[in-house]
């Protein structure tokens, strides 16, 4: 089995290198890398963002959180086509107006130059924490199912998988990703598919059956009311809603693959579009996290366990797939490679490509009045692209010793403290008239996601038993807005 997966595996990765030849060959210059020269095709894009969205964390984390969670993920993405809607409506018109290439440049015209260092930082550490996560997964999981059994350290996958993702990345950039995007998004669709028919044809069971015995087992539960609990649908909803809007919108990465559309309109197409397919993909994964589960029940699977004995939500589809009766074992094995490879990948090309635009035009000036001064940017750029590489990779190998919970969890927690001050930024430049003092933004910014935290620890005994969810992004944000508010000044124009 483990020479058919590394076949597959190198077939897959030969797929992307064809690809980034047909994508950089005629250009392959900055605005190439930077912008996709503007001429993405809308429903391209819109395609692709499945996958860059969902990731190995949807891949694993989601279908894995069926056991414990049921179906209460679902109302979180409910709020994702909310969030969705005011990038399309409120965002994408400004970013294009501006005719921006880093989102963040528009907080240097709004406030100031440290502001727009503040929020290029918080994406810099959100993103390359965040997307460094889920590529870890990937890992983590073809580690312990496939490389671990050849006796390969741990590092040396993670060294592979981030040097194909440079080497495919580092000519056409953005414009390659746009397109290799396509292709992660259809195979890990075809591995989530393919594992369900695999399980139903292995139980005997019509898709009917597989819902309805798993109605009866309280899998496909979906909505929690329990208004104390972290995953309450009301705040499940409004947390989705904010999150889209900050993960999303106020995300270099993936904004900047919407602001290679041809225009405004094809943008807001391409958003709404997208907001539409992940409601679909997302109960797609949710059923197969009930197909998982009934497998188990039906054929009694053990579920895996950690030292405690407590159920590893993210090892349940890797276990079955890799264990399952009868000839469709081999089958749903290699699917689930190509599917967590086409998951890693879309997590981290675009990733990659983002945090090298924004540190170029954030921190390095590209792009500013006086870039063309400059010589060597080609250089430059490349250098950049490198050396975030190889921090991407001390995040992977640095993490393993602390994956202890499903990491769809961890990387929430994570955006709750680095994405808040994003929000708060933003809101207060759209939605007030206000100058705010531009050298204290950074401290700002700073305090409020330490002061959720200490919030989010002491939350059950100052609010009654109370835990905070999600929605701790939304107050991390309202911190920060007051903040700016506390020390801002009237003014008469607002971009």
């Amino acid at each position: 089995m483990e020479t058919i997966i590394l076949l597959c595996f190198a077939i897959y990765t030969g797929l992307l290198f064809l690809v980034m030849w047909l994508t950089s060959r005629k250009s392959a210059g900055n605005d190439a890398f930077f912008r996709g020269n503007r001429k993405s095709p809308w429903y391209v894009v819109a395609y692709g963002m499945i996958g860059a969205s969902l990731s190995g964390v949807t891949f694993m984390s989601v279908p894995g959180g069926v056991h414990g969670g049921a179906w209460t993920y679902m109302p979180l993405v409910f709020g994702y086509v909310l969030g969705y809607a005011a990038i399309a409506l409120v965002l994408l018109p400004l970013y294009y107006k501006l005719n921006l290439t880093s989102i963040y440049t528009y907080l240097e015209v709004r406030f100031g130059k440290a502001s727009e260092k503040t929020g290029s930082l918080f994406f810099i550490v959100s993103r390359l924490l965040g997307s460094a996560l889920r590529m870890y997964l990937v890992v983590f999981v073809l580690y312990e199912f496939v490389f671990s059994a050849w006796g390969i350290p741990f590092w040396v996958p993670a060294v592979v998988f981030i040097a194909i993702i440079l080497l495919y990345t580092f000519r056409g950039g953005i414009k390659t990703v746009v397109w290799t995007d396509t292709l992660q998004t259809t195979f890990l669709l075809l591995a989530a598919i393919a594992t369900v028919i695999a399980i139903l044809k292995n139980l005997d069971m019509g898709m009917g059956d597989l819902l309805s015995n798993a109605s009866e087992k309280g899998y496909t539960r979906m909505f929690e009311t329990d208004p104390s609990a972290p995953k309450f649908y009301w705040k499940q909803i409004l947390s989705g809603m904010f999150i889209t809007i900050t993960m999303t919108g106020l995300d270099q990465d993936m904004m900047q693959k919407n602001l290679t559309c041809k225009s405004l309109r094809d943008a807001q197409k391409n958003v709404m579009t997208s907001s539409l397919l992940f409601i679909v993909v997302n109960i797609l994964f949710l059923c197969l996290g009930a197909a998982l589960l009934t497998y188990a029940d039906q054929t009694g699977f053990a579920l895996p366990v950690d030292a405690a004995g407590n159920v590893v939500p993210d090892k349940i589809f890797p276990s079955i797939a890799f264990n399952l009766n009868g000839s469709g074992g081999t089958f749903t094995a290699v699917m689930f490679v190509l599917g967590m490879v086409a998951a890693g990948y879309s997590s981290a090309d675009g990733t990659l490509t983002a945090l090298t635009t924004t540190f170029c035009y954030d921190f390095l000036g590209f792009g500013k009045e006086d870039s063309d001064k400059k010589r060597n940017e080609l250089k430059i750029r490349r250098l950049v692209h490198i050396v975030f590489a190889l921090l991407y990779l001390l995040v992977i190998i640095a993490f393993r010793p602390f994956h202890t919970q499903s990491l769809i969890d961890t990387l929430f927690d994570v955006a709750g403290f680095t994405y808040g001050p994003l929000l708060g930024l933003f809101c207060f430049g759209l939605f007030t008239k206000r100058r705010t003092r531009d050298a204290w933004v950074p401290v700002v910014a700073v305090l409020s996601p330490v002061i959720c935290y200490i919030l989010k620890l002491n939350s059950q005994a100052w609010f009654g038993g109370y835990k905070f969810g999600f929605e701790l992004l939304i107050i991390n944000g309202l911190i920060t807005f007051i903040g700016l508010l506390l020390m801002s000044k009237k003014r008469k124009q607002v971009i």
